[in-house]
């Protein structure tokens, strides 16, 4: 027997891997507009729009947290329904 929940369900996790992927987006947008002065032959940006940059990593571990919550709460539902 297997538990699915509806599809308009929030299953846990999931507000998680939504979040990671907003923060994951934005640093993708602040990589683009800090390496785009590089080719553009302009000034740099300074030093702290680099750190923004570093949003995708931030995003990346966000949404995987939320993977393995969401993984975590499906293996508990299966353990639950054997017993």
């Amino acid at each position: 027997m297997t538990v699915t929940p509806h599809s308009d369900e929030a299953r846990p996790g999931d507000g998680l891997v939504k979040a990671g992927g907003i923060v994951f987006i934005a640093g993708a947008v602040a990589t683009l507009a800090t390496m785009a002065p590089l080719f553009l032959d302009v000034d740099p940006f300074p030093s702290y729009a680099w750190a923004v940059c570093m949003l995708m990593g931030v995003g990346f571990a966000i949404s995987a947290a939320g993977v393995l919550r969401s993984a975590a709460a499906q293996r508990k539902a299966a353990r639950a329904s054997q017993s």
